[in-house]
């Protein structure tokens, strides 16, 4: 408020218009300070927007790597340069690579795994050590036979789930009450032929959300699998099958084995035997050793103490369906749901 007391009216007017072009002016200040302010917070939110859709981007590379989603190949080109590496490194010959690389196009072609990383005969032996040199175990349950495959070249550190899916394919051919549903399986697939046997699944209408995660394509990738994809391949065949979740489900993100059998100690704690895709022939063959003295079982022996994970799943085969309940399974995985423990 203005304390000026004034007589003359023309001074007064003159003054008077002074304070109004005085407001007018920080009116106008008051008003650029505000524009410029909004100007700076939309600049500054559009650069926090951009950085946080190039860090979901790196993100989601970084995941696409990691589960083999990124199209950087496959089993056949994971083996090759494997191979190259072996070659520059001096720890395989020209000619071995020349020869296992035509072994393994045939291979290919073929849609047949090569054998080359399997181990038979460990569940028999398991038997027989069991029946006669066992002193520690007060009673063992033992699956039929399983052959061992172990990871390649070609599929190490994302290939177990197919692996795990040859050990279970290579006891079920052993079982004649299968025979039906596995006529057109002679022998155990490649990786890449599973992988194409998946998306076959797929298009019948098996797990359309897990496909969508895969962009409905396996095939040429190094895409981990889990116990969704199994279960579809299995179901796919008439394979009876289910999911179970131990504990709080979460997904699948980790390594996977096959179970072969169960200990129970003389203490009454239990014990798991597993079939680990990660351990080689080399090893697994020292079960085949006559006159062991047990100490190889340390490769297949899982205490339930050392069990860490919050959850686990476990695909339990249990007989075959007929072509009305394979249908109604197909219908039913629209949602894919698991038998929940506890």
């Amino acid at each position: 408020m203005c304390s000026l007391t004034c007589t003359n009216i023309q001074i007064l007017e003159e003054h008077v218009d002074l304070h109004l072009e005085e407001n007018s002016f920080l009116e106008g200040g008051n008003m650029r300070d505000l524009e410029l302010a909004q100007q700076l917070q939309t600049e500054e939110d559009k650069q926090q927007k951009s950085e946080e859709e190039k860090q979901e981007r790196e993100e989601f590379k970084k995941l696409q790597r990691q589960y083999g989603l990124d199209n950087s190949g496959g089993y056949k080109q994971q083996f090759l340069k494997n191979m190259e590496r072996e070659v520059d490194r001096g720890r395989m010959q020209p000619f071995d690579y020349h020869k296992r690389k035509a072994d393994m196009m045939e291979s290919l072609a073929f849609g047949i795994d090569d054998g080359k990383t399997k181990t038979s005969g460990i569940v028999e032996a398991l038997c027989k050590y069991y029946q006669n040199e066992n002193k520690d175990a007060r009673r063992v349950w033992l699956s039929a036979g399983v052959d061992h495959f172990h990871s390649s070249l070609g599929d190490r550190g994302w290939g177990c789930g197919y692996r795990n899916f040859q050990m279970l394919l290579s006891s079920l051919l052993q079982n004649s009450l299968y025979n039906d549903c596995l006529r057109d399986i002679a022998a155990i697939p490649s990786i890449p032929k599973i992988q194409s046997m998946i998306e076959d699944a797929w298009r019948e209408g098996f797990d359309p959300h897990g496909a969508s995660h895969f962009n409905n394509r396996l095939h040429g990738s190094k895409a981990w699998i889990g116990a969704c994809e199994i279960y579809s391949l299995l179901t796919s065949l008439r394979i009876k099958c289910q999911i179970i979740d131990f504990h709080k489900p979460t997904g699948t993100t980790g390594h996977s084995r096959t179970i072969v059998g169960i200990e129970e100690k003389k203490n009454k704690t239990l014990c798991l035997l597993l079939f680990d895709p990660g351990c080689p022939s080399q090893e697994m063959q020292k079960l085949l050793e006559k006159n062991s003295d047990g100490t190889s079982l340390r490769l297949l022996r899982k205490y339930m103490g050392s069990l860490k994970e919050k959850q686990y799943q476990i695909v339990a085969v249990d007989g075959v369906l007929t072509l009305e309940e394979k249908a109604a399974c197909c219908h039913a995985s629209q949602v894919l749901t698991s038998e929940k423990i506890p």
